[in-house]
């Protein structure tokens, strides 16, 4: 089997308005204190789902599908999922999840979009090539959020389906153009245009493929149907060849603040149909895999901006919280559940929230770690700061080789930095075709610390000295422009 055959997978499911955890992954052993918090929407005890070998845990009665995976060792839960302050805006929090930044951080990039600037990173620098020929990652259903951006870079591709009305042969231009912010900007659209044509090309022979679906996902007006028409896409592109990294999905609607569930009975109701169809549409989607033999190549992980309070209100619905459980699926991950069931305290009152136990950082952490491989030094680059990871995936499976020494020469190589990590000093190396030069460093949050170079420089390999010593550790970006070539490079730097 080639490299690109045995590389890693990862499938993001995003779970839009804040799930409610505790009518999720449910308590029992506190199950006596949420009747008396819960009361408008408490799932009846007799009808949680157990989850064998496990006691005084058990799933919502509409997760049969996420039964079954844990029933089969393809479902690890991780409890209480947070961070330090969590903002209980939506649009904030979701934010914070896709960037991975603290309660009081903006970062213009996110922590998939790092990633795959660490594997790629001349992207999109001579892109499409013969090693990487497919887009980095795919947004199914949906706009590229900033989960998949980086430096303000699209990392990846949005469709809502596999066809490809787009054609440009012969009508992408080719003529060069001015050395100046115009010809800059238009070289740009150039790319995006071309890029756009070839991507949808090799996305539409990927989906032509012969492959044999699972009959367990949603149709017609079953719950989640939406979700597993993108899910289905998802494993038609990985069955069809393509080498994409990541798969970014979503499901919409957990923004229970009114009628969660049915006041006759609150196993069903809105959020129950929100958990069958995406417990259903993720079981089909494993059973994909297993049909096709990829279940060894792909993972897939939830998550939602928040999660929900303890104590219902009047309305049969939840109002926003803090911590949540987050799902990881497939062949590889290390099954059962990591951490305790939620302590539910005595004196519960409205503003009450679940603890903290593990940040959700540690979960990236565990992937970056586990799943693609990565050391110590760039799990942080990625993540920014340090952050302990978790057991959560077979760390066995980790390859000796994969695509990431191609990757990283990949493309034009203009900009490299070393050392790197670095303390207070460091060199950054260029090549430029001769003409105006502007080197740039940026903090994490986009804002210019430092014009190094801004003028005509003759063409070759060049050297400048970067000293940085007067600024915190942390992680900033050095940014290469020569004409219409440009290319963006992470520093670390470490005490």
């Amino acid at each position: 089997m080639s490299s690109a055959a045995e590389d890693r997978v990862l499938v993001v499911i995003q779970l839009y308005g804040g799930n409610d955890g505790l009518n999720t992954v449910i308590p029992l052993s506190s199950y006596s204190l949420l009747s008396q918090f819960r009361q408008q929407v408490l799932i009846p005890q007799a009808a949680v789902l157990p989850l064998a070998g496990l006691s005084g845990t058990g799933l919502h009665p509409m997760m049969t599908g996420m039964q079954q995976l844990w029933n089969n060792g393809q479902l690890t839960i991780v409890q209480g999922v947070s961070y330090p302050s969590p903002n209980f805006s939506h649009f904030r929090a979701t934010d914070i999840y896709e960037t991975g930044a603290n309660a009081g951080q903006l970062l213009n990039s996110g922590w998939t979009g790092r990633y795959l600037n660490y594997e790629f990173p001349n992207y999109p620098a001579g892109f499409p090539n013969v090693d990487m020929p497919d887009p980095l990652a795919i947004r199914v259903d949906g706009g590229v959020g900033i989960g998949l951006q980086n430096a303000g870079v699209n990392m990846g591709v949005s469709i809502n389906n596999t066809n490809d009305p787009l054609n440009l042969t012969n009508n992408v231009y080719v003529d060069p153009t001015s050395a100046d912010c115009k010809g800059d900007k238009l070289a740009t659209v150039r790319t995006v245009q071309r890029q756009t044509d070839l991507y949808g090309n090799v996305i539409e022979a990927a989906a032509s493929a012969s492959c044999t679906h699972s009959t367990l996902y949603p149709t017609g007006g079953e719950p989640g149907v939406r979700l597993a028409s993108a899910l289905k896409i998802v494993a038609q592109l990985i069955c069809g060849g393509l080498r994409t990294k990541i798969y970014w999905v979503s499901m919409g609607g957990f923004d229970t603040h009114a009628q969660q569930v049915e006041a006759n009975n609150h196993a069903t109701g809105v959020h129950a149909n929100l958990l069958k169809g995406l417990s259903d549409s993720i079981r089909a989607f494993q059973d994909d895999m297993q049909l096709m033999g990829l279940q060894d190549r792909v993972m897939g992980m939830t998550f939602s901006e928040f999660g929900r309070r303890i104590t219902s209100n009047a309305s049969l619905g939840t109002d926003h919280g803090s911590a949540q459980p987050m799902f990881l699926f497939g062949e590889k991950v290390i099954p059962g559940m990591v951490g305790t069931n939620p302590v539910i305290p005595t004196n519960t009152t409205f503003a009450t929230n679940l603890a903290m136990q593990y940040d959700f950082r540690s979960v990236y952490a565990s992937v970056l770690k586990d799943w693609f491989c990565l050391d110590q030094s760039a799990i942080d680059s990625v993540l920014l700061e340090t952050y302990q990871p978790l057991a959560l995936v077979d760390p066995s499976g980790c390859l000796s080789t994969s695509l990431r020494d191609v990757n990283q020469h990949a493309g034009e190589d203009l900009l490299d930095v070393y050392p790197n990590p670095f303390v207070e000093r460091t060199n950054l190396q260029f090549t430029t075709l001769g003409g105006p030069l502007l080197l740039q460093v940026f903090n994490e949050q986009g804002q210019l610390l430092q014009t190094v170079l801004n003028k005509v420089m003759p063409a070759g390999r060049h050297t400048v000295d970067l000293d940085l010593g007067d600024l915190a550790s942390g992680v900033y970006y050095a940014r290469l422009q020569n004409g219409s070539r440009q290319q963006v490079r992470n520093l670390l730097k470490v005490r």
